[in-house]
């Protein structure tokens, strides 16, 4: 069963907060790839608004939806980071919240709203929701997907019933799918994970991760999966919608890797390495969605103060390949030689 409806095994992988926009994926559709939209951080209503203006367009496309977490912070390991980062905070002009605030990302109307109104296809990230979720949205008529980084949780997955596995490499820019947050994320070739992750499963495969150009696109349809997502190479693409502080440091040779932290968010995610992150990565407490709340109202104040070194600068290991044109073009020369 083919999962994507689109004429080139290439998708855009959704990217939560703003960069991935409705102009972003009909610029990627319109190329002969295939685009998901996050619901991710948005209110009901304003997914709601996103998803009537992506229909607007008339070309398929996929939602992804954040699983809600558990929520287990310590309260006193939250007092104690809000501590340690009041500082930085305090010199961008934002007060942080004195308690920790969880939320399930409004996931009960998402899901409502995508099996009133549904869509082709429909990404899981951060784990699986109750079975009852899934079988409701492939009744509405969506192949369902689950975001996995191990053949573990590609079993579990399997047994939940979806229909297809979004295999996500170490490698890969923002969060980490897995299902675990406190796993220590390892070093390994997303065409390793696809491998591995295909010889316990017979579900369809997309693959994403640490891509940089069309020979990592060849590498992974040849190691098992049907289509590859990107996400990276599209942040500095002309219909992004990615910060222009976000979009200069991916151009700033003075940016010279990424890391791997929970500092901004509680979850595990890979960004350039910049101040933030050295600084606080070791006494950040895991727990997410209450580290995002926490420390969200600052980095939205760094983005738009220009300060990149206090802001989550979501960046897979491919980042160097980032250029500031057009989605199409990216999309073309991804394409080259399938």
């Amino acid at each position: 069963m083919a999962l994507l409806d689109s004429a080139l095994p290439l998708a855009a992988a959704p990217m939560a907060g703003g960069p991935s926009t409705p102009a972003l994926a009909a610029a990627v559709t319109a190329a002969g790839g295939f685009a998901f939209l996050p619901a991710g951080y948005l209110s009901a209503e304003a997914f709601a608004d996103h998803l009537a203006a992506a229909h607007a367009t008339g070309s398929p496309f996929g939602v992804n939806l954040f699983v809600p977490q558990p929520g287990a912070i310590d309260p006193g390991a939250y007092r104690a980071y809000a501590d340690a980062i009041r500082g930085e905070a305090e010199e961008l002009g934002v007060e942080l919240p004195t308690e920790p605030r969880h939320d399930d990302d409004a996931w009960r109307d998402k899901v409502a709203l995508l099996v009133s109104d549904p869509v082709p296809v429909v990404s899981l990230t951060f784990g699986l929701p109750d079975h009852a979720d899934i079988a409701a949205l492939r009744d509405a008529g969506s192949r369902v997907l689950a975001t996995v980084t191990t053949p573990e949780e590609a079993r579990a997955a399997e047994d939940a019933g979806v229909d297809g596995l979004v295999v996500q490499g170490p490698a890969a820019g923002g969060h980490s799918g897995t299902f675990d947050p406190r796993r220590t994320i390892t070093d390994a070739a997303t065409a390793d994970v696809v491998r591995a992750v295909a010889g316990v499963t017979r579900l369809p495969l997309i693959a994403t991760g640490g891509v940089s150009g069309p020979t990592d696109v060849r590498d992974l349809l040849a190691a098992g999966a049907e289509a590859v997502a990107v996400g990276t190479l599209l942040l500095r693409a002309t219909e992004a919608g990615t910060t222009p502080t976000h979009r200069a440091a991916l151009a700033d040779p003075a940016f010279t890797g990424t890391v791997v932290t929970h500092a901004f968010t509680g979850r595990p995610a890979r960004a350039l390495r910049n101040g933030f992150a050295q600084r606080h990565h070791a006494e950040a407490p895991y727990g997410y969605p209450e580290l995002h709340h926490l420390t969200r109202d600052l980095r939205r104040a760094a983005a738009g103060a220009g300060d990149p070194h206090r802001l989550h600068l979501w960046a897979g290991t491919g980042w160097r390949s980032a250029e500031e044109r057009p989605a199409a073009e990216i999309v073309r020369d991804l394409a080259a030689g399938l």
